[in-house]
């Protein structure tokens, strides 16, 4: 019997999370020992908030943020370049059979988040969430 890629409901399975936390690991060094001949990913200051995996382990999805800028979406071409670099220090540093293929977007998690920060502290929303709750 087969057992499926994903978990319920289409969760990453546990090889999924353990391999893209790993990756995860290995660009955050490659990016914190700023290893680029390229000038602009040298100079720039670029955390991996999270690598999502596919359920095959061919493509990753590295999420990043560029440390006090909010000018990321600038980075994406120039990561695109270093993608077989990028892909070489993860052979490098890890066994699998095969190095996945990787893409790079902005985590936009922490701007929804100060948003929603945001919008719950606006003095309509406040008054809301303090007051006493009617009983029937």
């Amino acid at each position: 019997m087969k057992k499926p890629a994903d978990g319920p409901k289409g969760a990453p399975s546990q090889r999924q999370l353990r391999v893209g936390e790993e990756i995860r690991h290995v660009l955050a060094g490659v990016f914190a020992r700023h290893e680029f001949r390229d000038p602009t990913l040298a100079e720039a200051e670029i955390t991996v908030t999270e690598v999502r995996i596919g359920p095959d382990l061919k493509r990753a999805t590295a999420f990043i943020v560029r440390l006090g800028r909010t000018d990321v979406v600038e980075l994406i071409p120039a990561l695109k370049r270093a993608t077989p670099y990028l892909r070489g220090q993860i052979a490098k540093a890890m066994k699998l059979r095969i190095v996945p293929d990787l893409s790079f977007q902005p985590d936009t998690a922490l701007d929804y988040a100060m948003e929603i920060n945001r919008l719950m502290h606006q003095p309509v929303v406040a008054r809301d969430l303090l007051a006493p709750a009617s009983e029937d």
